[in-house]
C-alpha cells in the first residue's frame, strides 16, 4: 500500500484529489496539509511514500518544503503540482529534491499513475518540463552553468568518468528527457538493456531519479542549452 500526504492550501483541491486517489485500491491518504510548514511536519511524523505538494503555498511555499524533506532524510518522495504561470519554479523545485511535476491541469488518470510511479522510485519529468529546464539554463538561471565548449565528461565530474561510453551516451538521453521506451528504440536496444543501465547510472553517480540526472547533466555540461 502506497501512503500519500496531500499538501495544497485550497481544501477543495485537496478534498478531490483524496477522493481520486483513496478510491484506488493501492493508495492510501493518510494525511493533508493546508501550508507547506504542516507538510513538512506530516512528512516527518508519517513517513508517506509520496507527497503531492503544492507550489504556493502559506507559511511555508512548497519549494521550501520540499527542501526540508529531502533534508530530513526521510524516504519520502516529493511530487510537486505546477501550473504554466509558474514556470520558473520548475528548476528550483527539482534542486530542492523533488522527484517529479504534475500539471495541475492533467487528467485524474494521469494524476494517479503519476503517484504511482514516483512512488515506485522513478521520478517523473516530461519532455515539456524538461524543455523548461533547458531554458532556465539558457537563461542563466542554473546555479551551475552549461559549458559552452563540447563537454568533456572526465572533467565536468570525477564520477562521470565511472561512465562507459554507452552509459553516458544514453545519461544525455535521459537528460534530454527521453523515457525508457523511447531511448530503447534510439540505440536500437532493448528496454530492459536500458532500464539496467540507467539503473547502474544513478548508482554510479549517487543519483535519485531521473529528475536529479537531468539537473546533473546541465549543470555539468553534458548537454547544452539549446543542442
Amino acid at each position: 500500500m502506497t501512503r500519500l500526504v496531500i499538501a495544497d492550501d485550497q481544501g477543495m483541491v485537496r478534498a478531490g484529489f483524496a477522493a481520486l486517489l483513496s478510491a484506488q485500491s493501492d493508495l492510501e491518504v493518510v494525511g493533508q496539509a493546508a501550508d507547506g510548514a504542516e507538510a513538512v511536519r506530516l512528512a516527518l511524523a508519517l513517513v508517506p511514500d509520496v507527497v503531492l505538494m503544492d507550489v504556493r503555498m502559506p507559511v511555508m511555499n512548497g519549494i521550501d518544503a520540499t527542501a526540508a524533506i529531502a533534508a530530513a532524510g526521510i524516504p519520502t518522495r516529493v511530487l510537486m503540482l505546477t501550473t504554466f504561470d509558474i514556470d520558473d519554479y520548475v528548476f528550483q523545485a527539482l534542486q530542492a529534491g523533488a522527484s517529479g511535476f504534475l500539471l495541475k491541469d492533467a487528467l485524474p488518470a494521469e494524476l494517479v499513475d503519476a503517484v504511482r510511479v514516483v512512488a515506485a522510485g522513478e521520478g517523473l519529468l516530461s519532455p515539456r518540463l524538461t524543455r523548461l529546464v533547458i531554458e532556465q539554463f539558457a537563461r542563466g538561471a542554473g546555479s551551475g552553468q552549461a559549458s559552452a565548449a563540447s563537454p568533456d565528461v572526465s572533467d565536468a565530474r570525477p564520477e562521470l568518468a565511472e561512465l562507459t561510453q554507452r552509459e553516458n551516451e544514453i545519461l544525455v538521453l535521459v537528460a534530454q528527457g527521453l523515457t525508457n521506451g523511447e531511448i530503447a528504440r534510439s540505440l536500437f536496444l532493448a528496454e530492459q538493456t536500458v532500464k539496467t543501465h540507467v539503473s547502474r547510472i544513478f548508482t554510479k553517480l549517487g543519483l535519485r531519479d531521473r529528475a536529479q540526472a537531468v539537473i546533473l547533466a546541465y549543470e555539468r555540461g553534458l548537454v547544452r542549452p539549446g543542442a
